[in-house]
Formats: C-alpha cells, structure tokens, sequence
C-alpha cells in the first residue's frame, strides 16, 4: 500500500490525509477481491523501519490502524472476512493490540476471505526468529519452515503469495514476505494506493492469469486455484 504520503503531498495536503485515503482504499480492494478469486489478501500498513518516521506520523497511523480494526471488525465479519494482523506486537500500542485481538476473535469464523494486514512487519527479521526457533539444527522442509515463519508473525500457515502488487511507482519488495515471495509474479504500478481500486485489482488479476508459470521447471497447463495476493 504505497504511495499514500505522496499522493497527499501532490495535493499540498498533511501525510495523514494520505494515510486516511489509503484506509478507504482498503475496504475498496477488500471488496472486490472475493470475486476475483481471491482466497488470501495481505497488505503492508507499516513495516518494522517505518519508526523510523516522524513521532506525530506514528502516533497518527497507530490511532489509524486501531480505529480501522474496531470500525472494519463487524463488516468483515457479516461479510465472511477473517481479519489477521501479521508482524511483531511487543511494540504496539497496547490499545492496539487489544483491538487487533478482538477482531480476530470477532471475525475467526470468516471463509470469503483471509484478509493479512501487516504491520511493525519485517520478511528478513521473521525468518531469522523462525530460524532461532530451530532447535536441533535439522534442516526443515520448506513447508516446515514456512508455517515457522508464518507463526512467529501470529500467523497460521499460508500458500506461498502468488502475485504480488506494488503501487505507488516503484518496483522493490521493501523486505515484504521474502519468504512467501519465492516464486511470486510481480506486478508494479504507477498508481498511488489511495486511488488504487477494485477495477486496478482486477486488471492485475487479469494480468496474471496470463503470465507462464513453470517454478524452474516446464511449463504445464494452468489450473484454477484460489489466489494469494499481496
């Protein structure tokens, strides 16, 4: 969800109008992603180098996140969602991390779609606590060491991401789901997250159906399967 500090500073507006803007966006794209097929949604909100911003920035997306999870907890629940915040929680807010546990208890019954919204999240520093998390030195399987990975961010395990999208005109991972990421298609956008839509989504999906994929083998006929999109 990137973009959404620019797109206020185009329009001579403070960077939390932007993030304000971005949070609408997010219950656009949520939306519309069930009939696009999509099983797993996870957006990046706020990642483990994001304290590096300015306190009153901070303090202003931590109030955000925590109205959004109280506001969001009872739609998504009527409408089938299952609401995860994946990332570290020792640094939050504690009001924070008590509206991120209510809603996930509120909405844990939800089928239509996983929604993963990550935030003080970091990809390299969640493998290197599932890897301290090893305890005779056994190398795992990859799905072994995935669903590690996946729990020391509160997770559950997850297939790997199939596409990912990155908004706001640049063309990095910014050390999201490295390790979900493996064989991910990539798929970059000019366009600023708080004017990303639905039909922006499905543009992307359309996009991917076509791309080849052989995960360093041949390529072999596509199958349809529920995505998982970050």
């Amino acid at each position: 969800m990137d973009g959404n500090g620019r797109w206020a500073a185009r329009r001579r507006r403070p960077r939390q109008v932007g993030h304000r803007m971005g949070a609408r966006a997010v219950r656009r794209v949520v939306e519309a992603a069930p009939a696009l097929g999509i099983d797993i949604l996870s957006l990046y909100a706020f990642s483990a180098d994001n304290w590096r911003r300015p306190p009153d920035e901070v303090a202003a997306l931590m109030d955000l996140f925590r109205n959004y999870v109280e506001r969001e907890a009872d739609r998504c629940r009527r409408n089938g969602v299952a609401l995860r915040v994946i990332g570290r929680r020792d640094r939050l807010p504690p009001d924070l991390v008590r509206a991120i546990t209510a809603a996930e208890v509120a909405t844990a019954a939800g089928d239509r779609l996983t929604l993963r919204i990550a935030v003080d999240y970091s990809g390299r520093d969640a493998i290197c606590r599932a890897a301290a998390r090893l305890a005779d030195g056994t190398p795992p399987s990859h799905d072994a060491f995935g669903a590690l990975v996946a729990r020391v961010d509160h997770s559950p395990p997850v297939p790997p991401v199939d596409l990912l999208i990155r908004t706001g005109g640049e063309r990095r991972l910014s050390d999201f789901l490295l390790w979900e990421c493996a064989y991910a298609e990539l798929y970059f956008v000019d366009t600023a997250w708080p004017d990303f839509t639905g039909a922006d989504l499905q543009r992307a999906v359309a996009d991917f159906a076509g791309r080849e994929r052989r995960f360093g083998g041949i390529a072999a006929p596509a199958s349809w399967r529920p995505l998982s999109i970050a």
